[in-house]
């Protein structure tokens, strides 16, 4: 297909596909004549997996080349590949920090305890670290109690995510799902918890208070 043929299936600008081809992050079409270059279906598919990097998981261009870079390199294993995706999507902290040392101490527990096969460096730990240490300057340290409970649910939806992933088969494909269901899938269990909080709350506290009617 054509520079045009191949903007109108995506939807992204001719002028942006020549950029992306510019920076190495898509690799130039077949020349078919000094003016005219062909692109395929690997082309597609890379450009949707841009456009998954940069709309969904709102990476750089610098960070999207880390990640096209562990994509092309047939000896990186398929995990690793979806991790160096997977620890750009989060926030970057600072894990120096002193009053952050308790904390990791109990990440790096709960990684132990549970038998995950994560390194205690991983970006998600240094994450969940962070936000138990503010759970604790908050005056709610004892929500630690509660983490097996949460790692719990955590492995049970992590199974269905990646049986959904491994529906596919090219890494790129591997590599969007990662990160659309990082980013938006987050988003759904976020909703799917509050509404589950709503139900529990109507069960719980709505009998006490005599309430009829469970969305009170």
């Amino acid at each position: 297909m054509r520079i045009g043929e191949l903007s109108r299936r995506t939807g992204v600008p001719v002028p942006t596909i020549k950029y992306y081809v510019r920076e190495g992050l898509l690799p130039p079409g077949e020349l078919s004549s000094p003016n005219q270059a062909r692109y395929d279906e690997t082309h597609e598919r890379r450009l949707r997996l841009i456009r998954a990097l940069l709309d969904v998981g709102g990476l750089k261009v610098a960070a999207i080349a880390e990640v096209l870079q562990a994509v092309d390199d047939p000896a990186r294993p398929v995990h690793k590949v979806l991790g160096a995706a997977a620890d750009r999507l989060g926030p970057q902290h600072d894990t120096d920090d002193e009053e952050l040392s308790e904390a990791l101490v109990t990440v790096r527990e709960l990684i132990e305890r549970r038998g995950w096969r994560v390194h205690a460096d991983n970006p998600a730990a240094a994450d969940l670290a962070h936000a138990l240490a503010a759970l604790d300057r908050l005056g709610h340290g004892t929500f630690t109690e509660l983490l097996d409970t949460y790692a719990e649910a955590a492995e049970q939806v992590a199974r269905a995510d990646l049986d959904y992933v491994d529906r596919r088969v090219a890494v790129e494909d591997l590599v969007e799902n990662v990160v659309i269901g990082t980013v938006l899938g987050e988003a759904v269990l976020s909703a799917l918890r509050r509404l589950a909080h709503v139900d529990r709350s109507a069960r719980r506290f709505g009998k006490r208070e005599g309430n009829a009617s469970a969305d009170a």
